[in-house]
């Protein structure tokens, strides 16, 4: 008899600890930074729906220059200092996040050499865009590390990427440094269990990327604020009449009816002080209305316009300048 209550009295304990299991057994919880790549597009995408009166964009023409991995990881005794498989990598993020925002002509740089090889076999001249800025930095903090906590009935694991990324854009015809910043990003994955119930974090590569990602939108996000506080301008083609062609077209945000202002090209004169060649104020002349666009692509698109108010008199076009007033 004493021993059937034994087995009773275990079996009962048995499903007890069973039930117990049961009810306190955690779900998976799954974190990832705030800034995640999902996020970014639905808040871009919400933007770009908002009715707005805000002043057009005009895009900048820039190059990306050399963006390089200034950390220890992925370095080796093995790799010289051409074979960069980080720095490629946010190089390529950069020419994507600069292409997708809409802002900017993005020409190429980094693998300049590739495209005059092919210049030269198909035996077609290659006829390089100048740009408004240069843009170089490098990939100067990247790392990982995983935290927990444990306690006496659960424990919870968290993989953390960061990402840092140091940006400068450089003045092309005066080699000047006239604007700096940088960019973070962090990505991370937590799990946690309870009584040993839940999911195993394995080692998640995607955490890297998206941790360069985000630091790279922020370094654009930066460097596109700075870019719209300077003065958008291009230049007359040709005076035919009442009409006058301008340079710059669909591509670069104009549009008919928009208005750009005229004025002449300042004197330039170098300063004593440091040596540079400084340009002098111009003076405003005239108002262009643009009437209509042509051309097919970036490169060869232009605007024909009218003086809707002053007047250009005989100067000749390259020594006047248009500018978007709402650019200043």
């Amino acid at each position: 008899m004493r021993s059937d209550f034994r087995g009773l009295g275990l079996a009962l304990a048995s499903a007890l600890a069973l039930g117990g299991c049961a009810i306190q057994q955690a779900p998976v919880d799954t974190k990832t930074a705030p800034q995640s790549a999902a996020a970014q597009k639905t808040a871009q995408a919400q933007t770009l729906a908002t009715p707005t009166t805000a002043a057009p964009t005009l895009k900048r023409k820039v190059a990306l220059g050399r963006i390089s991995n200034e950390t220890s990881y992925g370095q080796s005794l093995l790799r010289d200092k051409h074979d960069d498989p980080l720095g490629k990598q946010v190089t390529d993020l950069f020419s994507k996040a600069l292409t997708e925002s809409g802002s900017y002509l993005v020409f190429e740089r980094p693998d300049i050499g590739r495209v005059q090889a092919e210049s030269q076999l198909t035996q077609q001249k290659l006829d390089l865009v100048g740009v408004d800025a240069l843009i170089v930095g490098s990939l100067t903090e990247f790392g990982r590390k995983t935290v927990g906590s444990s306690g006496f009935a659960s424990a919870t694991k968290k993989q953390v990427a960061f990402a840092k990324v140091d940006i400068r854009m450089v003045d092309t015809r005066t080699g000047h440094v006239f604007f700096a910043t940088s960019g973070a990003g962090e990505a991370a994955n937590e799990v946690s269990s309870t009584f040993g119930f839940g999911s195993r974090a394995a080692y998640d590569g995607t955490l890297n990327d998206t941790a360069i990602r985000q630091a790279v939108s922020e370094a654009v996000s930066k460097l596109s604020v700075e870019l719209n506080r300077r003065p958008w301008t291009t230049a007359i083609l040709k005076l035919e009449g009442e009409r006058v062609f301008i340079s710059g077209g669909k591509s670069q945000g104009l549009k008919p009816g928009m208005e750009l202002a005229v004025q002449t090209a300042g004197e330039q004169i170098k300063s004593p002080q440091t040596g540079a060649m400084i340009t002098l104020p111009g003076q405003k002349v005239a108002q262009l209305r643009v009437d209509a666009l042509f051309g097919d692509n970036e490169l060869n698109e232009g605007a024909v316009a009218s003086v809707v108010s002053g007047d250009l008199g005989k100067r000749a076009p390259n020594a006047l300048v248009v500018y978007f007033e709402g650019g200043r």
